[in-house]
């Protein structure tokens, strides 16, 4: 069953675009041949770390947005654990987390709809005209 994840990696600092993209493009081969596909490629850049990783306070941000199976994300961190520029990584199945904000999305629309039409709803009757039998009581000031 394909679902979807987010793998965020960090790579060194120091590390040169053209080995980003060699890195990236080994990545994209493995998904391709397991049947996966990569929906986006988001370069985020330089930032500082929280906390020193194998002594590097910076580090190269890249989150890839994959569609697969839970096989697929495994042979995906296998080969980050092994490749020597990686210094973290994570992996977040999303699929889950997108249908709740849809539904919620669905749900908010729907209230729009009946708030901005108000002839559509129908008014909920005042107490007096609940009870017609009953003799409208005036109120003390």
């Amino acid at each position: 069953m394909n679902r979807t994840y987010e793998l965020m990696f960090i790579v060194r600092p120091d590390m040169p675009e053209e080995d980003q993209e060699k890195l990236i493009s080994t990545l994209e081969s493995a998904v391709n041949a397991s049947g996966g596909a990569i929906k986006k490629v988001e370069r985020m850049g330089k930032r500082r770390l929280a906390y020193t990783v194998r002594r590097f306070f910076e580090g190269v941000y890249l989150l890839l947005t994959i569609e697969g199976s839970g096989g697929l994300v495994h042979e995906l961190e296998r080969r980050l654990r092994v490749s020597e520029p990686v210094i973290k990584f994570l992996t977040v199945r999303v699929d889950e987390e997108q249908k709740r904000l849809e539904k919620i999305k669905k749900l908010r629309d729907a209230r729009r709809k009946t708030s901005a039409n108000p002839a559509a709803a129908a008014p909920a009757p005042t107490p007096a005209e609940a009870s017609p039998e009953a003799p409208a009581v005036p109120a003390q000031v």
